[in-house]
């Protein structure tokens, strides 16, 4: 789909890192200079000085008897250690009146030798003299002092930005989420966008009106407001609005209808205001919102306009048709639930041009093949037109993910390039599921699930208006006990009622071959899956394409509509239901009548393709065409 810049996510993890290492450098600063700033302050409390006169100093230090064991002197300042201390304790300071000799501290014991100089120096103190300035004493008394107010001054700083961080995320609140695509990304053309041809036609044109405004404004037309993309999931409706800004060479503005949402009344109008604001700067631009029914859905008596959700649609609706109606901005939207949205959306001036993005038919499913294989090692023998074939009603993201499958598939087979059998197999996969290879059936299971799948390839086979069987396997696969598949010769847009008679009647062949083989009262639960899509495709039948005998040409209105009755809590009364039960019900009927007449009528080739499917658990197309040609459709088994 979109292309991303492959260098942003390791930008924004890089600037991550760098980030988280420097709060970890300044946290860590900051308990350091704490640190320190304590140890000071419990070492200051430590050493407690008194101060002594200079006087007594004197007479204690020339006094045998006296406690002085060592005084040190630095420039006017003496600390003095006691006798069994082992730093100072006294603090003194000289009076000024010359050098310690002159103020009677004389030490006589440097003009002694041997014991004489021993006893003079265990009597008298040691004076010690230091350097007056002690530089490295004052930086770090300066340190100790200034690094704790720059740490605070740096923690107080740190506090107040995340404050305010805090506050703009806040004040950002209202502000669109919109992802910005200009022509810093890699553009996505319509030569990327396999298939659709009639849905890029009509997308041409918007690229020629961004293109080229005054060809048109010179004929009276105007621009279209908006362009609304609808069709199932995965049919490439975003990669279409992708390929429209590619195309036109504008700013595209991207974002989510659920994005616009909060709990907060008011935030989604105001994010819509601010979008709208952004793309008229960029102008001409496109806005793209993706899965608009999230906020575009149709409103009601019962919500009231006080609701975020219709603020939100009432600001859309004003930006796209307002008094500014030349902002030349083009909204695009894509959604799968076009019931869903509100009618004043839909209604020229703001949705202008309804852009249906179809389910690819097979010409298309083949080039979307080739899109997604291309650059992928394969085989020669790979036949994408037959892939293409047989996955009728797939979209876009369906052979997306076939093609990573088969990829997947051949690197876990060690494969050198992707084959044939990795084809069938990511195709199978992605249809019904994966292989139950651990799944262990005993003989009786696997003879029940043979003539389960042989009822179906039989009736399937033998019903003038059904599919042709393209595969029988009775391995499990998924939620299955087997499989048989029917692939259409071609692409159908509509089907009769005789095909769909025929279909319920294939469907019910694997509960018929079950009765008739073991008995009505030896039936499985293997034909559940079978029974359910029985019942929804005849309901389907009845409600929603008139097609009952007795409620023929009669349709339902949809329970979106909002009409329902009191008994029965559905659109239609008790009556009517009573005759839809019974319509379906016939119609369950007649489907099990027919597929037992053609597996009666057949009973040999039922054995047959029974024995052949316990013999190989799995035939192809070529290989059931001789079983299943002697196959006859009896008279009482025909619609027409």
């Amino acid at each position: 789909m979109a292309e991303k810049n492959s260098k942003k996510p390791t930008v924004q993890k890089n600037n991550t890192s760098i980030s988280n290492t420097v709060r970890g450098i300044v946290f860590a600063f900051v308990l350091f200079c704490f640190g320190m700033f304590l140890i000071t302050n419990m070492n200051l409390g430590n050493v407690q000085k008194t101060e002594v006169p200079i006087s007594e100093v004197i007479q204690r230090a020339n006094d045998p008897e006296g406690n002085i064991a060592k005084i040190t002197v630095t420039g006017q300042n003496l600390d003095i250690t006691l006798k069994g201390k082992d730093q100072p304790t006294e603090t003194s300071r000289k009076d000024g009146s010359g050098t310690l000799y002159d103020q009677g501290l004389v030490d006589y014991c440097e003009k002694l030798e041997g014991d004489e100089l021993k006893k003079c120096k265990d009597t008298y103190p040691v004076i010690e003299y230091k350097e007056e300035v002690d530089a490295w004493g004052i930086v770090l008394d300066v340190a100790l002092t200034v690094l704790p107010i720059i740490a605070l001054v740096i923690f107080f700083s740190w506090m107040m930005h995340q404050a305010t961080a805090a506050n703009n995320q806040s004040m950002s609140f209202g502000k669109s989420r919109a992802k910005l695509y200009g022509p810093d990304k890699k553009k996505v053309t319509f030569k990327d966008v396999a298939g659709n041809e009639s849905a890029k036609q009509d997308l041409t044109e918007i690229v020629d009106f961004l293109k080229n405004p005054k060809k048109y404004e010179k004929l009276g037309a105007k621009i279209p407001r908006g362009v609304l993309l609808a069709g199932d999931p995965g049919t490439g409706k975003t990669l279409m609005a992708r390929a429209v800004a590619g195309e036109a060479d504008v700013p595209f503005f991207s974002i989510s209808g659920s994005e616009f949402a909060e709990m907060f009344v008011g935030v989604g109008a105001s994010r819509v205001r601010d979008l709208f604001s952004k793309a008229k700067k960029n102008a001409p631009s496109i806005i793209f919102i993706d899965e608009i029914d999230a906020v575009a859905h149709k409103r009601d008596a019962r919500g009231g306009a006080g609701r975020e959700d219709e603020q939100t649609l009432n600001q859309i609706l004003v930006e796209m048709d307002g008094f500014d109606n030349d902002s030349g901005v083009i909204v695009m939207a894509a959604t799968n639930r076009v019931d869903m949205l509100d009618k004043a959306l839909l209604r020229p001036g703001r949705f202008d041009r309804h852009v249906n993005v179809t389910l690819p038919e097979r010409k298309d499913r083949l080039e979307i093949l080739k899109v997604h294989f291309k650059g992928k090692p394969v085989e020669a023998d790979v036949d994408l037109e037959a892939l293409a074939k047989k996955t009728a009603g797939s979209s876009g993201a369906d052979l997306a993910n076939i093609a990573n499958e088969a990829a997947i598939t051949a690197a876990r087979e060690g494969h050198k390039a992707i084959s044939n059998a990795d084809v069938t197999e990511a195709f199978e996969r992605v249809a019904i599921g994966p292989e139950r290879k651990s799944k262990v059936m005993n003989d009786k299971e696997r003879k029940i699930t043979a003539y389960h799948e042989a009822g179906h390839a039989v009736v399937g086979h033998v019903l003038p208006d059904s599919d042709p069987v393209h595969k029988v396997t009775i391995i499990p696969r998924g939620s299955t006990g087997g499989v048989t598949w029917f692939l259409p010769p071609e692409d159908r847009s509509y089907k009769s009622i005789y095909e769909l008679k025929d279909i319920l009647a294939r469907a019910m062949g694997g509960r018929v071959a079950e009765k008739i083989i073991f008995g009505a009262d030896s039936v499985t639960t293997g034909a559940s899956s079978d029974l359910k899509n029985v019942a929804s495709l005849a309901k389907s039948m009845i409600i929603e394409e008139g097609m009952g005998d007795s409620l023929r040409n009669i349709v339902f209105p949809g329970e979106d509509t909002g009409y329902y009755t009191i008994t029965t809590g559905k659109p239609y009364s008790e009556k009517t239901s009573e005759l839809i039960d019974a319509e379906i019900k016939k119609l369950s009927d007649e489907a099990a009548k027919r597929a037992e007449e053609v597996l009666k009528a057949n009973r040999g080739v039922l054995d047959k393709l029974a024995e052949e499917l316990l013999a190989h658990e799995t035939l192809e197309e070529a290989e059931l065409e001789p079983i299943l040609k002697s196959a006859k459709l009896p008279s009482i088994a025909k619609l027409h």
